[in-house]
């Protein structure tokens, strides 16, 4: 939503993260994006006790090898969450809606599937410049909302 910092959250009500191990598929396309939310993402989890040892990055060439990435992650990591990050950015052809259509479908079928959960961060935006605006921009940063999205779900799998 345009009125919501995607960076904000109270950290007084996240559990400590030193426990987990978390896993991030990038996306190599529109990768200044990608990257933008990847460091969110690292950035929330260490902050909120994640070790640097205790999370994994592979890059896919785009979004839609999100789904690829993640599972195989989650088949042979070990791991407590994983974050898959991408940027679909709308173009003149209907390849935005396959695309975006695909990997909302892929990522759901995993949390379905598997029982480590996949978290969604992928910006699917009319313009560059929304999702600058949702990468570190007006809006804040979209790998923030969803490291903290990865801890709480990493606390659900342990019940």
């Amino acid at each position: 939503m345009a009125t919501t910092d995607l960076s904000a959250y109270d950290k007084t009500s996240l559990p400590n993260a030193k426990k987990f191990r978390f896993g991030m598929v990038v996306s190599e396309w529109n990768e200044e994006i990608t990257n933008a939310l990847f460091e969110g993402a690292l950035e929330t989890l260490k902050a909120n006790g994640a070790l640097p040892e205790n999370i994994l990055k592979w890059e896919v060439p785009g979004s839609f090898e999100l789904i690829y990435g993640a599972k195989k992650m989650v088949q042979t990591q070990n791991l407590d969450a994983v974050i898959a990050i991408g940027n679909v950015i709308k173009g003149e052809t209907k390849h935005f809606d396959f695309v975006c259509d695909g990997v909302s479908q892929g990522i759901k079928d995993l949390n379905i599937q598997q029982e480590t959960p996949v978290i969604f961060c992928v910006l699917t935006d009319d313009t560059r410049e929304q999702s600058m605006a949702r990468s570190g921009g007006v809006h804040g940063n979209k790998g923030v909302e969803c490291a903290v999205a990865a801890i709480k779900m990493a606390v659900l799998k342990q019940l």
